[in-house]
């Protein structure tokens, strides 16, 4: 609208330029050269380790361009055999993380788009929402671990490009939609008179600095433990942080933030993975029984009708009933026997058991009363001290994406019960979108730093095979034809699998 007024187009225009401000429809950059000095100083800071840090660069970015096209390719091979065998399992947990390089008119721009989307695969199983996989909740994450996974990359590019002597005119931020990133503005007519090895070095730079990166956030996230200990113990149980509005373990005998969870069932937490691995063997082995005795049967029950539910499994208990659960057991003349009991003073006091041989004590016959549920329901005893168990009906895997945990307990009650979690979820986001930014880049594509790579690889290792440069550029284009026939494959059939449901 500015542009197409005659009155305010020119001083429109000096305004973005004196800024160095490009807008354009879902396109905003800012590009500027005050951190060029601070580019310099870094680029000229001990020059041999310099040269060795990214010659090692070099050698990774090389592998990481043979390896990402195994990896996509191995990718769309599994992708496809699922499609073509069977329907798609839950991908709920999975995103396609696109990272785009373009190459500017105005330079040589190394342009990582923000756009990550559906490749790289990281399970996030206590973050499911289906048909979701990013929580509203963590877009913060989200977006800062892309720009600072771009930042790095670009840094990396740009301190490559002053070690080799090409001259940098700038550094720059943007936003595409909602998505941000960086880029560095290269001066293209030094690039291009510097030696392929040269070029090898700035083009690896990036993907060799968001592996560094991922590598770093990982160790922090191993270390943290460690780090946070003068201020926070881990390995008694799993704190609660957050309770859903609408979590089945909200109520005045469910979980509350700041609750310490030890056991579910017989299962002993420990941590927040053994919650989530305890809720998994729940979820996957049948239900567990209890131990009641013969008195204590005789006593609680009373007479009930019984009927079977559409999935063959038996109800005897009233509908309206919420204390009440049906429990089936057997004896030595009926192996199908149900009874209506009271959940809370049959579970507390008993032990859990598989059979009735579980329940013999000092000659006192018992029986193992399993509860009788529908399919994929369990009844769960959580033991959350000094609090009364919480009893909980339903699927576990509810349980588990409502209830929010750390494996860290303050040592004083006025250290914050979310730092930690802050912290390891940042950490997973920068192993994940920095991970994503390295393996998507270094794939022989049009306008992906592979593209770079793989003709400076060409022109480094078959210009005395191949002599005539433009037999070398066919090979080169075919290359990256085929590289990015596979991406593309593998974008699209990643968006299929996440959003075909």
């Amino acid at each position: 609208v500015l542009q197409s007024s005659s009155s305010l187009k020119a001083s429109y225009e000096d305004w973005l330029l004196t800024y160095g401000l490009s807008i354009s429809p879902f396109h905003m950059r800012w590009q500027t050269a005050l951190f060029n000095r601070q580019f310099y100083s870094w680029g000229r800071w001990k020059p041999k380790f310099l040269y060795l840090w990214f010659s090692v660069g070099m050698v990774f970015g090389i592998v990481a361009m043979f390896g990402s096209v195994i990896l996509l390719g191995k990718t769309l091979l599994q992708t496809l055999t699922q499609m073509l065998t069977e329907a798609p399992r839950a991908q709920n947990d999975r995103m396609l993380q696109v990272v785009v390089s373009v190459l500017s008119s105005e330079g040589f721009i190394f342009v990582p788009l923000g756009f990550l989307l559906c490749f790289v695969l990281l399970s996030c199983p206590h973050q499911q929402v289906p048909g979701v996989n990013l929580p509203v909740s963590q877009l913060t994450y989200f977006f800062s671990a892309i720009l600072i996974s771009g930042v790095i990359h670009e840094v990396g590019h740009g301190v490559a490009a002053i070690r080799e002597q090409v001259r940098f005119n700038g550094f720059g931020i943007f936003v595409f939609i909602v998505y941000p990133g960086a880029f560095v503005d290269l001066f293209t007519t030094h690039l291009q008179l510097i030696s392929p090895v040269q070029q090898l070095r700035i083009f690896c730079a990036g993907v060799w600095h968001n592996f560094v990166l991922g590598v770093a956030s990982f160790m922090v996230l191993f270390l943290l433990p460690a780090i946070l200990f003068p201020f926070y113990y881990t390995g008694v149980g799993a704190l609660v942080t957050e309770v859903a509005e609408d979590s089945p373990a909200n109520g005045p005998r469910g979980l509350f933030v700041g609750d310490l969870v030890t056991n579910l069932q017989d299962c002993p937490v420990y941590n927040v993975e053994d919650w989530n691995s305890c809720l998994g063997d729940i979820s996957e082995k049948s239900q567990v029984g209890y131990c009641v005795s013969a008195a204590t049967l005789q006593q609680l029950s009373f007479p009930t009708r019984v009927y079977r539910r559409l999935d063959g499994t038996v109800e005897c208990c009233s509908n309206n009933s919420l204390t009440d659960i049906c429990f089936s057991y057997s004896s030595k003349l009926d192996s199908h026997l149900h009874a209506c009991l009271p959940a809370r003073k049959v579970i507390e006091a008993s032990k859990v058991c598989r059979t009735n041989m579980d329940c013999q004590k000092d000659f006192v016959p018992g029986f193992c009363m399993t509860p009788s549920l529908e399919n994929q329901t369990r009844l769960i005893r959580v033991k959350h001290p000094p609090h009364i168990d919480m009893l909980y009906v339903g699927h576990p895997m509810h349980l588990q994406y409502t209830v929010s945990l750390s494996s860290f307990v303050p040592r004083q009650n006025f250290l914050s019960i979310d730092l930690p979690v802050v912290i390891e979820t940042f950490c997973k986001y920068l192993i994940s979108l920095s991970g994503a930014l390295a393996v998507i880049n270094a794939v022989p594509c049009f306008a992906l730093d592979g593209q770079w790579i793989l003709n400076s690889f060409l022109e480094a290792t078959l210009s005395s095979l191949i002599v005539e440069k433009q037999n070398r550029e066919l090979v080169g284009f075919l290359i990256l034809l085929a590289g990015s026939a596979l991406l593309a494959a593998n974008v699209a059939l990643g968006l299929w699998m996440v959003t075909a449901r």
